[in-house]
């Protein structure tokens, strides 16, 4: 049988499967009508008294241009989800008292109807204490220079402020008749964030203050019910939800009466610099899901469901300024494959037989260790769905139920349809893999030549706040700023320095800001940082020091304010001691020794990295290796729709700004345990860009090579399958009749389809292996049951085409099955291009 004549049996059922495509379940949710009634039981919420499920994804509107919206809230609903989550993000929004920002990237009304035209819901989480890896939780700088205040305790000064915004943010969504007893998408809001993580912090009245806050919120009287995140329990008619890796099976609600809602189900790991790559695999989620809907959940929030980009300043202390790039969207908004497609697999089968599942009798029963199954049926409707779990590691195992034998792989669960066949398990992945790759642009501009303009390193004279002792850095900064230049003069006589001429001595700091670089007399001595998990730095460097007077300058900078614990509000930064060792007459101790203080860069001052401000200070051309500088050229946008980055591997720490736009901090110099940058490649959306003469300014703390500097575009051009014959087809040929699962045909054979992004189709066959391919997308190799047909059968198959599909069938390519370690696996990676 040839692969045509097998591809062309699969026509038929590969039709029928297209209900497990994109937008299939999707398209039966329909918006909220003006008067729905939001309301739920311990089952579920419900929607004016009907049980439902929701599949909900996190995209946070700051963290996307708004042009980049309907793509994002599109591409998630093809995902399988109906709800769309955010956070609302008070320091954004009211910068100052009572002046307030909803424009640009702030437009929170915006979004919320972006995703009612999508005809999805909304679940909003005000807080307004947020975390979300964001700077200082979400709370206004402000908030620290109220009298006695106590953050997110039972304090008069925190309470009446934190009351103030939460009414006037569901006041602004109830003029925009937002909320779903209006008409609006918003179906759930949430006041305070994890509180259990820092309630011990608060032996004073924490109980008073959540109950206070559950009061004051259903006192709103926003239409909808309210949730606390990360709680067994919660105050009234407040509903407690889940935020973990896997709730199904680490999380107890104690209040029986309320649905079992997953608020943040962790799609991968925030990551901070120094960390390795944070990885969460399709299964794992997967199972995750399952496990939790097995024990009635009905609710699931992918935290992060696209993470976006920590714009400016955003990023809280430490964080990447990619932000959750491992999520089924990555950070540029494309999806990311397994992840997407295993999952969108999954809402779209459970959603088939959702009536089984909200209203059907729940059971379960312990199958053998480790095996359990969880069934939800309905006998006068014959509905019934059933969850098999295989809860070992490392362990796959059969199991009988209901009379039939089921496999089930390790740490995995599966859906039986009609409680008796297999249609989805977490382990069988039957999607396409995606590899992203990335292409050097030549863009060129009138304007292209690297330009430069170096910070004036301030003296003791220079500088209008003046001390004994160094100040601390936030108060200094107040949020609106990284940077606080300190800087101390001393005198030396000639006896005071080292006799012998190999020995200099030595600037001790000690800091608890993040990182730091330092002048003597001038001159460039080095730098220091810290990290996430080491709170404060020592920054030791030789210096060269003379008779006469010396000037000792420190440029002191935060990556971002902390962003969640007891004791926010009482966070400090900078400088702790200041010594000078190693001279002939002892150490210098130079903490009392009097200190000059700016706050904030003559650049930022002068906003010269916008084309309003860059001609307040004179350009000259560009050196490389200068700290404390700022480098300016123009560039042209890359042709096409693909994303932009820029690689910046050859910088070091500073901040990125295209047009004005701040894009973010960067901080290559700052290393994995690989030896790897933690992130090179950073985000610059297309709507920040002009077709030509694009203004690219970069402020380089350290020292740097500006040349280096590369402009790219991303694909996941680049599609991969890898599955084994051996692995029996989890989702049978079957489509939907009422609420019920219903079977075309019991074909068993396995195979998997490649689908090329729009507009776009196959044009190389990169690798085809049938036997024991190893390795994955993007770094196959063939392994020692490596069939030579295999590349030339694809190539047949799939070249030219938008998408085909593939059989996994040794005769079919030619592989001896009876080779001593194949796996009866094809391995396939193909191209595509416009």
């Amino acid at each position: 049988m040839t692969v045509a004549r097998a591809a062309a049996a699969l026509v038929a059922a590969a039709a029928v499967l297209t209900i497990l495509l994109p937008g299939w379940a999707a398209a039966e949710w329909t918006r909220t009508k003006k008067g729905t009634i939001v309301t739920y039981d311990g089952r579920s919420l419900m929607i004016d008294g009907k049980r439902d499920l929701f599949f909900s994804g996190a995209i946070h509107y700051p963290r996307s241009p708004p042009e980049m919206w309907p793509k994002l809230i599109e591409r998630a609903k093809e995902g399988g989800l109906n709800t769309i989550e955010t956070y609302v993000f008070w320091n954004a929004h009211e910068p100052e008292p009572g002046k307030y920002n909803f424009e640009g990237r702030l437009d929170l009304f915006k979004f919320i109807k972006i995703i009612q035209d999508h005809d999805m819901y909304a679940i909003v989480r005000i807080g307004p204490f947020i975390q979300a890896e964001w700077n200082h939780g979400g709370l206004p700088y402000w908030l620290r220079e109220i009298g006695h205040i106590i953050f997110r305790a039972n304090n008069d000064p925190f309470k009446n402020e934190m009351e103030k915004f939460v009414r006037f943010i569901v006041q602004k969504l109830k003029d925009a008749e937002l909320f779903a007893d209006q008409g609006g998408p918003i179906i759930l809001s949430q006041i305070e964030n994890e509180y259990g993580n820092i309630k011990k912090d608060h032996k004073t009245e924490g109980d008073k203050y959540l109950e206070w806050a559950a009061q004051m919120a259903l006192s709103t009287q926003a239409g909808v019910p309210w949730i606390m995140c990360k709680q067994s329990t919660a105050p009234g008619e407040v509903i407690p939800t889940c935020n973990g890796r896997h709730c199904g099976d680490t999380w107890t609600l104690r209040d029986k009466d309320k649905p079992m809602l997953w608020t943040e189900n962790w799609t991968a790991q925030f990551r901070a610099y120094g960390d390795q790559l944070a990885m969460r695999s399709a299964e794992d989620i997967a199972y995750a899901v399952l496990r939790f809907f097995a024990k009635g959940g009905s609710l699931v929030n992918y935290y992060m469901y696209h993470g976006g980009t920590n714009f400016g300043r955003n990023g809280a202390s430490y964080v990447l300024t990619g932000y959750y790039d491992e999520a089924p969207m990555d950070e540029y908004g494309m999806c990311k494959e397994p992840k997407f497609g295993h999952l969108r697999d999954l809402h779209n089968v459970i959603r088939s037989y959702q009536k089984a599942f909200l209203m059907g009798e729940h059971s379960s029963q312990i199958l053998g260790p480790g095996y359990e199954a969880h069934t939800f049926e309905l006998p006068e409707d014959n509905l019934c769905l059933s969850f098999l779990s295989n809860n070992n590691t490392g362990e796959d195992g059969t199991v009988v139920f209901r009379g039939e034998k089921h496999f089930v792989p390790s740490r995995s669960v599966s859906i039986l349809a009609g409680c008796k066949n297999v249609v989805y398990n977490t382990k069988r992945v039957f999607v396409q893999h995606s590899e992203r790759s990335f292409h050097t642009s030549e863009v060129t501009s009138k304007n292209n030549l690297w330009e430069m303009f170096s910070e004036q390193i301030p003296k003791f004279h220079m500088t209008k706040i003046r001390t004994k002792e160094p100040l601390e850095q936030y108060n200094q900064t107040k949020d609106a700023s990284d940077y606080l230049w300190y800087t101390t003069s001393f005198r030396l006589e000639s006896d005071d320095l080292p006799f012998r001429g190999d020995i200099r001595p030595v600037l001790q700091v000690k800091s608890t800001a993040h990182s730091m670089i330092g002048f003597a007399n001038d001159a460039f001595v080095g730098t220091g940082r810290g990290s996430k998990q080491v709170k404060g730095f020592m920054f030791e460097k030789p210096v060269d020091l003379k008779v006469g007077v010396n000037h000792i300058t420190l440029l002191s900078s935060t990556m971002g304010m902390k962003d969640s614990g007891g004791e926010l509000a009482e966070v400090k930064g900078g400088i702790q001691e200041c010594l000078i060792q190693g001279l002939n007459t002892g150490t210098l101790d130079l903490q009392v020794n009097g200190w000059g203080h700016k706050a904030a860069l003559e650049g930022e001052d002068k906003e010269i990295y916008s084309e309003k401000g860059m001609g307040k200070i004179q350009w000259k051309p560009a050196q490389n290796d200068q700290p404390a500088t700022w480098y300016k050229r123009y560039f042209d946008e890359p042709d096409g729709e693909d994303p932009v980055v820029l690689d910046m591997s050859s910088m070091s720490k500073g901040m990125i700004f295209v047009n004005g736009e701040g894009v973010g901090r960067y901080w290559t110099s700052y290393r994995t345990l690989s030896g790897s940058p933690s992130q090179a490649l950073y985000h610059i959306p297309r709507p920040f860009l002009k077709s030509k003469d694009n203004l690219l300014v970069v402020l380089e703390e350290e020292v740097g090579k500006p040349d280096g500097i590369l402009i790219q575009t991303v694909t996941r051009d680049d599609i991969c399958l890898l599955l084994s014959e051996h692995n029996p087809a989890q989702i049978k040929t079957w489509d939907t009749d009422g609420d019920k699962i219903k079977l075309i045909a019991e074909d068993h054979s396995t195979r998997g389809t490649l689908s090329c992004p729009p507009k776009k189709t196959i044009k190389e066959v990169v690798f085809a292996s049938f036997g024991n391919p190893e390795g994955m997308c993007g770094n196959f190799t063939a392994g020692t049951c490596h069939t030579p047909d295999a590349k030339q059968v694809v190539e047949k198959e799939c070249l030219g085409k938008a998408s085909c599909t593939l059989p996994v069938e040794h005769t079919l390519y030619g592989a001896d099955i009876n080779c001593q370690s194949t796996t009866a696996t094809l391995g396939v990676q193909v191209r595509c291009s416009s």
